[in-house]
C-alpha cells in the first residue's frame, strides 16, 4: 500500500474510533450491558475481537455482531437527536468567544471595561470544563 493511502486509512480509522468513543460517552448508558462491555473493550481498551471472544467465551463473529449493533445504535441515536452535533457546535462557538474575550481583554487597559473583559474570559473558560 502506498504510504499516502496508509496514512489516510490510519487517520480515517482514528477518526472513526474517536467518533464512536464520543457517541459512547454521550449515549453508552442506552446500550445493553454486554454491548457496553464489548464496545468498551474494543474501542477504549484496544482489545482485538479474538481477545474479547476468548474472555467472553463466545465466537469472534459474536463479538463483532455485538459491537456492530452497539455502533449502529449509537449512530441511530445521534441521527435522531443531534446532541453530539449541537455539543460540537457549542464547543466551537465557546472556543471562538473565548478567543475574542482574550483579545478584548488585551485591548482594555484599565477600569471597568478591563474588569468586565477579565470576568468574561473567566466565565467562558469555566464553560469549557
Amino acid at each position: 500500500m502506498l504510504p499516502f493511502y496508509s496514512t489516510l486509512l490510519r487517520r480515517q480509522m482514528y477518526n472513526d474510533t474517536l467518533q464512536m468513543t464520543i457517541l459512547f460517552d454521550f449515549f453508552g448508558d442506552l446500550l445493553t450491558s454486554k454491548q457496553r462491555e464489548y464496545f468498551d473493550l474494543y474501542h477504549n481498551e484496544d482489545l482485538s475481537l479474538s481477545e474479547i471472544a476468548e474472555r467472553a467465551g463466545i465466537s469472534r463473529q459474536g463479538v463483532y455482531d455485538m459491537i456492530a449493533r452497539a455502533e449502529k445504535t449509537l449512530i441511530d441515536i445521534e441521527q435522531k437527536t443531534g446532541v453530539v452535533k449541537r455539543w460540537r457546535e457549542t464547543r466551537d462557538v465557546l472556543r471562538r468567544a473565548g478567543e475574542m474575550a482574550k483579545e478584548l481583554q488585551l485591548l482594555c487597559c484599565d477600569g471597568e471595561a478591563a474588569s468586565l473583559a477579565t470576568e468574561l474570559v473567566l466565565t467562558i473558560e469555566s464553560c469549557k470544563d
